[in-house]
Order: C-alpha cells, then sequence, then structure tokens
C-alpha cells in the first residue's frame, strides 16, 4: 500500500531535466518542513489521491488512501500512452515510504527519478538499486531550521552510484557561508557532480534574491565544481503543474 497524493502527467520544471515530460507521483509525508514549501499538503496524509485519468487532460478522479501497488502500478503506466522521459517520485519525501518504492519501481515501465531532500541516507541505500536519476536538494540550515550536512554528505556518496545532481534553493535570507559550504560539500563527493543554483519562488513570506547575489554564488561555485547551474522554477511561469 501507498499513501498518495496526486498522480498526473506534466513538464518537469526544475534541475537538469527541465522540460522533459515526466509522470509524476507525489507521495504523501515529510520529515522536514521547510519554509519555502510549495506543496505543504503533501506533509501529510491524506484521505484521498487524485488521480489523472488521461495524460495531460487534467481529468482528475479521486481515489481513497492507501492506493494498493497494483492499482497504482496500473494508474502509472495507463499514464505511459505515450513517450515520457521517466516516472518522478516526488513528495512531500518519497524516501518516507521506501517499502512501496522498492515494491513498486520495478513495476513500472519507465526510468525512476527521484526527487529527495537529501536527508536519510538509510532509506536511499535501500532504494538505490530500483531509481535511475537522482535529484538531491540540500537544505541550507535557515530554510530547514536545522543543519543536515553529515545527512547530506552520506547522502550523495551514496548516489554517486547513480546519475545525481544537487539543487540548492536560494532565497534572499541565504547566507554566503552556507552557500560556501553546501558547494564545499559537494566538490568533496565530486567536482564532477552537477550543482544547480534556484531561486526561490517567493511564497510564505521568503524573499526572493538579487540578482547580483545570483551571480556571485555561481561565481564561487564555478571556481570549484565543474557545471553549476542557476535554473528557477519553470513549471511556474508555464502554468503547469
Amino acid at each position: 500500500m501507498a499513501h498518495v497524493v496526486e498522480v498526473f502527467s506534466s513538464i518537469q520544471g526544475e534541475g537538469l531535466y527541465v522540460g522533459t515530460r515526466q509522470v509524476f507521483v507525489r507521495f504523501a509525508g515529510c520529515n522536514l518542513a521547510c519554509t519555502y514549501c510549495d506543496t505543504p499538503d503533501s506533509r501529510q496524509l491524506c484521505q484521498f489521491a487524485l488521480v489523472e485519468r488521461t495524460a495531460g487532460k487534467r481529468n482528475f478522479i479521486s481515489v481513497s488512501n492507501p492506493l494498493s501497488l497494483e492499482n497504482l502500478v496500473q494508474v502509472i503506466n495507463s499514464l505511459l500512452t505515450f513517450r515520457h522521459h521517466s516516472i518522478s517520485f516526488t513528495g512531500g519525501e518519497p524516501l518516507c515510504q521506501a517499502a512501496s518504492i522498492i515494491k513498486l519501481a520495478p513495476q513500472l515501465n519507465a526510468p525512476i527519478y527521484l526527487e529527495t531532500n537529501g536527508t536519510l541516507p538509510d532509506r536511499l541505500a535501500e532504494v538505490l538499486p530500483y531509481v535511475d536519476i537522482i535529484s538531491m536538494d540540500i537544505k541550507l540550515p535557515s530554510i530547514a531550521g536545522k543543519s543536515y550536512w553529515q545527512e547530506h554528505y552520506e547522502f550523495l556518496r551514496l548516489a554517486l552510484d547513480k546519475e545525481v545532481f544537487v539543487k540548492v534553493v536560494v532565497t534572499g535570507q541565504t547566507k554566503e557561508t552556507e552557500i560556501k559550504q553546501a558547494v564545499n560539500l559537494v566538490a568533496s563527493v565530486s567536482s564532477e557532480i552537477p550543482l544547480i543554483l534556484q531561486p526561490v519562488t517567493p511564497i510564505n513570506g521568503c524573499e526572493p534574491v538579487t540578482p547580483e547575489t545570483l551571480l556571485m554564488y555561481q561565481e564561487h561555485a564555478l571556481a570549484i565544481l565543474k557545471n553549476v547551474r542557476v535554473i528557477p522554477q519553470t513549471h511556474k511561469f508555464m502554468g503547469q503543474l
């Protein structure tokens, strides 16, 4: 069984794979409460999940939670009516339901793209054989309320066995020392790992970062890492889910 918020087909709006078509499986539950979270309803288990019946048509139906894995497999594979790049397991934090992912992934007809906050290395170790691409966030202390540097380091070392990139959301409250520590953490694992600096979409009182500050952060990161990009949440201004 799996607790799910929604399942739908859309365009990836963040990170290295911006613009690719994916089936999104938004799992319920999260171990964090970031101030810029744009899916706060996904932090808690919910009574019903919204399931898109036809890929891209937004013809959702409501299904009772938790869903049986057999039902969820059928729902996901039915949305793959034309070629999608991958299936995004997102949330919330999908690794809160690692046991479901392990059973679910081998039955799906597209590669698995894991979007994760990067704070649960033990759970990642369990699901690693079943995922293909890892989009890992580094949660800065100014946003998460505490530091997760050790967890992020352990997580990224494990993730290096797969295709992985790191994303850091940058706000007006972000400290330069935090960015430097995040960059150094990535470099300590491998300077080849791509880093995405994502300017925050202002929400819940989060201040936007200035263009000059973003350029400064990217300049510092490029002195240590080989691939550093600035990419906002493009799905927001496209009007995509």
